[in-house]
């Protein structure tokens, strides 16, 4: 992908049009993985919401996935932290009654009528092995249907960008055609300088976006500094990943609403919101007051409207 591609809404791949994320539905949109993905978020002009979900907490409300309130309320993308790698059992918490029950990312995806990924850490000690982004680990994603993979590392690890590095070559190098986002969203139990410089590693290793704290997150990330680090995954042909992944996903609406348009203001392709908030997942009023003042409330209530399962076919 060249520099100039995510510049355009009426983007084009091998001479055909590429589809806004902003107008996909159903089993189809929740298969988009690899460049495909990649270029639906960018030709939607900084519209996307992701949601990050902790698969390990209990649902908010019984016989309802978390990640099914997130799709509900506006998410077109639902990550989900903390998944053992071959412990897909955790996937359908809050799914038992729902029959037939969906099977891996590929199964929830289509339930849901998103694309559905993971967290994957650093292959360090202080990560349990099953979180790791190890090749078998990897591999094991990707074929349990994984669209997308986001490269970071979880609060107190003392992960450092090295190890995030080092995680994003081995994803790439393992399965080449998944979805590699990659960054810091916090420290993670080491502090370090984030700017143009360690967006440009990143990239260099291979990752597909980059994550950019937004300022008012993490301190000392300025609006300029911030700005800057979206411009060099730009310039890169990368997309610029703005994320809240300070606890601030469960902050009063009005400070949503300001961090969503400093979002905007400094140009990220694809907004992240955490996944501490209220049960494991940002507050269902949160998502829904960021979507509306990234994109109103056509494209909110679109994709509000089209459903959490009414693309689930169930078994073929």
């Amino acid at each position: 992908m060249d520099a100039g591609t995510l510049e355009c809404a009426d983007n084009f791949r091998d001479g055909a049009p590429v589809t806004r994320l902003l107008d996909q539905y159903g089993p189809g949109f929740a298969a988009l993985t690899g460049a495909e993905l990649t270029e639906a978020i960018g030709a939607s002009e900084g519209r996307s919401l992701l949601a990050e979900i902790d698969a390990s907490a209990a649902p908010l409300f019984k016989d309802t996935a978390n990640a099914e309130i997130a799709a509900a309320f506006g998410a077109d993308l639902i990550c989900l932290n903390h998944v053992g790698i071959g412990d897909w059992e955790s996937l359908g918490r809050g799914l038992e009654n729902v029959q037939p029950q969906p099977e891996g990312f590929t199964g929830l995806g289509r339930l849901l009528g998103r694309p559905v990924g993971l967290n994957l850490e650093p292959d360090i000690d202080a990560v349990p092995e099953p979180f790791r982004a190890t090749t078998d680990n990897a591999r094991a994603a990707a074929a349990a249907g994984a669209s997308f993979v986001f490269m970071t590392a979880n609060p107190g690890r003392a992960a450092g960008l090295d190890d995030v590095v080092a995680a994003v070559q081995i994803v790439r190098n393992s399965v080449p055609e998944l979805c590699c986002w990659a960054g810091k969203m916090h420290h993670a139990g080491a502090e370090e300088p984030l700017g143009r410089e360690s967006v440009a590693r990143l990239v260099a290793a291979g990752a597909h976006g980059v994550l950019v704290p937004l300022p008012g997150t993490v301190p000392g990330i300025s609006e300029d500094r911030a700005r800057a680090m979206v411009d060099e995954a730009r310039s890169s042909g990368a997309l610029a990943i703005g994320t809240i992944g300070t606890s601030q996903e469960g902050a009063d609406d009005d400070t949503l609403r300001r961090l969503a348009l400093t979002a905007k203001r400094i140009g990220v392709d694809l907004h992240h919101l955490g996944d501490a908030g209220l049960g494991g997942m940002a507050s269902p009023e949160s998502l829904y007051a960021y979507s509306i003042a990234v994109r109103g409330i056509r494209h909110t209530w679109n994709r509000m409207a089209r459903g959490t399962r009414a693309s689930w076919p169930g078994k073929e």
